[in-house]
């Protein structure tokens, strides 16, 4: 069915709950995993608390030891279980974006997904970078609430 997973995580208690999901699947369906965590870019004019507090290299440095901190949580919990699975950790603008080109250049055939993430439930039932993988992706996507 399913050979190769990408399960995206932003450290959210959502995001979390997705990937015990997946790696439950995974285990399942006998499948690898791939979890991936994107850091946004510093920009100078930001909403982001940790970007308005930061110097450029300050912020790269904290956003790369938080996606690190992500990435082996969900590894743990994947190896916990007997899951074979890699991390990857990408810098990139639209985040929905590099998670649907980081599923196409790793072979993944299903990406699995947390409903909505750090930024909350900022749609009324998924959030952005949810609804717009789903949108846009031509990987089947599983979407966990």
């Amino acid at each position: 069915m399913f050979s190769n997973i990408l399960v995206p995580t932003d450290g959210s208690p959502l995001a979390l709950s997705a990937v015990e999901r997946a790696v439950s699947f995974a285990r399942d369906a006998n499948s690898s995993i791939i979890f991936i965590t994107v850091i946004e870019p510093f920009r100078l004019f930001s909403i982001d608390s940790r970007q308005l507090s930061s110097t450029r290299e300050d912020y790269m440095k904290f956003a790369d030891a938080e996606a690190s901190q992500f990435l082996t949580e969900a590894e743990m919990k994947a190896r916990d279980q007997g899951v074979v699975c890699r991390t990857l950790k990408v810098e990139g603008d639209d985040v929905y974006s590099t998670i649907i080109k980081a599923a196409i250049d790793n072979g993944c055939d299903l990406i699995a997904i947390a409903s909505h993430g750090r930024g909350g439930a900022g749609t009324l039932l998924i959030g952005s970078v949810t609804a717009k993988i789903l949108s846009h992706s031509r990987i089947p996507v599983l979407v966990y609430r």
